[in-house]
């Protein structure tokens, strides 16, 4: 996860969220392949029609020196002083590369190793001891308060241990799901050119369960399902000819019976049309298709279930079913919004070095997942004479599930889970200057291996400035009529992705009176259902003619590692958590 910087006043034309592939050369020798530390190119993702490319400002003042190359720390080992990665650094693109190419180098015969299809490469994260040790090194300058403590005084071991990534490999060929977990190894830069090896520690069949589903799969899925005569057929009855107007969204089939065991990769597609509009952005959610049922085997790509069970007819284009300024305003900017400047001429007020953050008194670190998207680890509090204060070990939304209350075909069965079952940082936006953050932005870059073992980069997928929040406190006094104010600042930490058809924005919020707050904002388009003319459901909400809104409700899990006042290495699971209204969580310690 690398990051770039810009300044407010830099011009910042839209990105497209761009692919960096990463095309290891790997040499098999057992299981150890050996991989360069070169840097990825970047090249347009598949289905991004043009990238824009902005020239970026760089704000060398926020960030520390490179601490590796900082004087030696009297007392710590020469070893552990050569450390270039904080242990919870996310994988950068090299170290990605090289894990798969372990893997794959581990496969027994060439049609295994064709076979495989790589769903996630993470970082494996270390013991608390081993974070304790590389924080009272990485937090600087050199804390040896943070060091675990044995009777005879801190213990500085002469090295971290190696990183290591788990990978969760996908077998198209037998259907069958494993774990891998890769250690790896930065051969010394003098002597080796700063490689990096990979060897297999374990590797872990799992029975009985389906991995997440790829975007790659999905765009398969869509032209296996608008390839089958027998759906060409449905659609026409519908008035529907052309295929490139049709929509199909591969959803896990869940469980509702034994037909829908694990043991078999089932997707149950939904069906929408766009209207022959030139709108770009055309809203093809708001003609959904219903009445045809299909199921997919999605191992081998094949329709295994169609039935045309009722024709339902399509709902008419609403006039106002796109959201593109050209669609709504016939191509007029509101004037009634005049420009709002943020300016901040002597630059942020908060430091980063690497993946680490400090402002105020807070300090943490950034880190980022394919399936949870942003995390917070190691967040502490300096605190006057006290010194630094733990908070939290690591802070994150680890799922969301999205229930349907409509008890109708094909509604029912909807029940997404968004992270698990697809991926909320793999789904993450490359955010954009002016709309996306405002102000003195810092950014961090994402990188994530594809299916097929490439690897991708989402650029500028994190967000970190400094927000003006109110006041953050005010007296007057009745007599003289004098009064004090003081305006509250925040820090904020964010990523946006997009699941099918809804947008969810995750917000982190460090305050100046000691206060964390989590935040996701909902947006996107529904997923809506068609209705027979004069039908009235009682599970939604009809919001234009033919076309209703199902009941569904929105959960939100957050996983709270605490260690408010531990000791180094110690966990602490006591939290005071408040649930404001509606996917809003406010923690205050």
């Amino acid at each position: 996860m690398a990051s770039t910087q810009e300044k407010a006043t830099a011009s910042s034309p839209s990105r497209n969220a761009s692919a960096a592939q990463f095309s290891p050369e790997w040499t098999a020798a057992g299981t150890v392949a050996e991989i360069s530390d070169r840097s990825s190119t970047t090249r347009s993702a598949a289905n991004a029609k043009t990238t824009a490319t902005a020239a970026v400002a760089v704000i060398d003042s926020i960030d520390r020196p490179s601490l590796p190359n900082a004087p030696a720390v009297k007392g710590l080992p020469t070893l552990l002083r050569a450390q270039s990665h904080h242990p919870l650094d996310p994988l950068t693109a090299a170290e990605i590369a090289v894990a798969v190419a372990t893997v794959r180098a581990a496969g027994s015969t060439p049609e295994v190793r064709d076979s495989m299809r790589f769903v996630e490469a993470v970082l494996v994260e270390p013991d608390k001891s081993v974070i304790a040790l590389a924080d009272a090194y990485f937090f600087p300058p050199f804390q040896p308060s943070l060091l675990p403590r044995t009777k005879g005084g801190p213990v500085i071991p002469s090295k971290l241990p190696p990183r290591k990534a788990r990978l969760i490999v996908y077998n198209k060929k037998s259907n069958e799901t494993s774990i891998w977990i890769v250690e790896l190894s930065e051969v010394h830069a003098v002597t080796r050119g700063g490689h990096h090896r990979g060897k297999v520690i374990s590797s872990k069949v799992v029975p009985d369960i389906q991995p997440p589903m790829d975007a790659a799969e999905y765009a398969e899925c869509e032209a296996v399902v608008k390839d089958f005569p027998p759906f060409r057929d449905a659609m026409k009855k519908r008035g529907i000819d052309d295929m490139e107007l049709v929509m199909v969204d591969a959803w896990c089939a869940g469980y509702f019976s034994e037909a829908d065991a694990p043991n078999r990769r089932l997707g149950k597609p939904l069906i929408f049309c766009r209207t022959e509009s030139d709108c770009p952005m055309e809203n093809g959610y708001a003609r959904p298709v219903e009445g045809i049922h299909i199921l997919v085997d999605m191992q081998n790509m094949v329709v295994i279930e169609f039935e045309d069970r009722k024709v339902v007819p399509l709902p008419p284009a609403d006039p106002l079913r796109n959201y593109t300024p050209g669609e709504t305003r016939g191509g007029v900017d509101r004037s009634d919004v005049k420009p709002l400047l943020i300016s901040q001429p002597e630059g942020p007020s908060f430091r980063v070095s690497g993946h680490f953050v400090e402002w105020q008194k807070w300090n943490f670190r950034i880190g980022f997942t394919p399936r949870e998207g942003l995390v917070i680890y190691s967040v502490a509090y300096v605190d006057g004479s006290r010194g630094r204060r733990p908070v939290a070990h690591r802070l994150s939304f680890i799922e969301m599930v999205v229930p349907y209350g409509d008890p109708n075909e094909p509604h029912y069965r909807k029940n997404a889970f968004d992270a698990g079952e697809d991926g909320l940082g793999k789904n993450a936006h490359s955010l954009k200057k002016g709309c996306d953050c405002l102000g003195y932005i810092k950014y961090f870059d994402a990188h994530f291996t594809n299916f097929t073992g490439g690897v991708e980069t989402i650029e500028n997928c994190v967000c970190l400035h400094e927000e003006d929040h109110g006041i953050l406190w005010k007296h007057q006094d009745w007599r003289t009529g004098l009064a004090e104010v003081r305006r509250s600042r925040r820090l904020t930490v964010s990523f946006i992705c997009t699941v099918a058809n809804y947008e969810y924005g995750f917000y982190w919020h460090f305050y100046q009176d000691g206060k964390i707050e989590a935040e996701v904002k909902l947006t996107g388009i529904l997923s809506l259902g068609a209705l027979l003319p004069g039908e009235v459901r009682k599970y939604g909400t009809t919001i234009a003619p033919g076309l209703y809104a199902p009941v569904h409700q929105h959960f939100f899990v957050a996983r709270m590692d605490m260690a408010v006042d531990c000791k180094p290495g110690e966990a602490h699971n006591q939290a005071h958590t408040y649930l404001a209204p509606f996917s809003y969580i406010l923690l205050s310690f």
